[in-house]
């Protein structure tokens, strides 16, 4: 018998392990869980099962055991399959993965995506699935995730990454913004931002773990360019320029360049032009606007532009991309 049954909804699998971070295992259910349809259907878009190598009894890093009745066969129907992290990364002897954890992961089927949460990462590497590609951990994990398997690319400043149906997320909160975007690429910004509005969670948080690193700041120094990235997304539909952004800052371009890239983990330039292409993929769903009016609305200049930046972020054109996502 399936263990997900005939619903035809994206499966989605939980690979708990002894040791397992509750948070994270709930973060997935909450987010894909509360996924729907548009109005009026409201039909769930997903079916969530927890599984783990061995039914039965499951350690938490709390003071409290979960039961989980599923084992690894619901790997080999899952559509997505989600790791999430164990006090058992906390001190990873790396290598590969051996034992029931690879047996599990020989059950998941060719072409599904795999996703992490926090040190769920060192579980991807060890299965091999990271190397050549850029992945992240919590910022305190990521020397090691580095050192043991110096194949993986590993960016300690982003809050997760997306490669190729391979994801990492960052520290458990990450996990939200993983979800969030899985939801997002399957379904749109609507449904994305209608989950993250019943979750009180923003649909899209700036910037990267760098900010969440603690440094030594001067007393002096302002606390946050919030200021200064909410006068950027109140003025999108005009040219900003760095020196635009430093004078907002009452700074210099050179010094508004690292204390913007320590806070968000982007430059200046890089950030203002994926918030440029989160509106436009805002009104590609919402409105029926020609490219070329949403192009001048979200500051991109062209049509011809907008669509060499669709296709350089996102692989389609904004057409394909409203086509997909057209909420009515």
């Amino acid at each position: 018998m399936s263990v997900f049954g005939g619903t035809g909804r994206h499966r989605v699998a939980v690979l708990v392990r002894d040791g397992v971070l509750p948070m994270e295992a709930g973060i997935v259910h909450r987010i894909f869980g509360q996924a729907r349809s548009a109005a009026p259907a409201g039909e769930p878009l997903y079916q969530v099962v927890t599984c783990t190598p061995r039914p039965g009894e499951v350690r938490t890093d709390a003071d409290f055991t979960i039961n989980v009745a599923h084992g690894p066969e619901a790997l080999a129907e899952a559509d997505t399959v989600v790791v999430p992290a164990s006090d058992a990364d906390y001190e990873p002897a790396g290598g590969p993965l051996s034992g029931p954890l690879a047996e599990a992961f020989a059950r998941i089927r060719p072409g599904a995506r795999i996703a992490s949460i926090c040190t769920g990462s060192f579980v991807l590497a060890a299965a091999g699935l990271l190397d050549g590609r850029r992945a992240t951990t919590h910022w305190r994990s990521a020397q090691r995730l580095a050192e043991l398997y110096p194949e993986v690319d590993v960016d300690p400043g982003v809050l997760f990454t997306d490669e190729s149906g391979v994801l990492t997320a960052a520290g458990v909160a990450s996990g939200l913004d993983l979800c969030l975007h899985m939801v997002r690429s399957d379904h749109g910004a609507a449904v994305a931002n209608e989950v993250a509005r019943g979750t009180v969670v923003p649909p899209h948080r700036d910037g990267g773990q760098a900010q969440y690193i603690r440094h030594p700041v001067p007393a002096d120094r302002p606390s946050s360019l919030e200021p200064v990235r909410s006068w950027a997304l109140s003025r999108l539909d005009r040219p900003i320029a760095l020196a635009d952004l430093a004078e907002c800052a009452s700074t210099s371009v050179r010094t508004l360049t690292r204390r913007f890239r320590a806070e968000t983990g982007l430059s200046p330039s890089r950030w203002l032009l994926l918030r440029r292409l989160d509106l436009a993929r805002e009104l590609l769903e919402s409105t029926d606007l020609p490219v070329e009016r949403i192009a001048a609305r979200t500051g991109l200049g062209t049509a011809a532009s907008l669509r060499a930046h669709f296709h350089a972020e996102l692989g389609v054109s904004p057409t394909a991309y409203r086509r997909t996502f057209r909420t009515g």
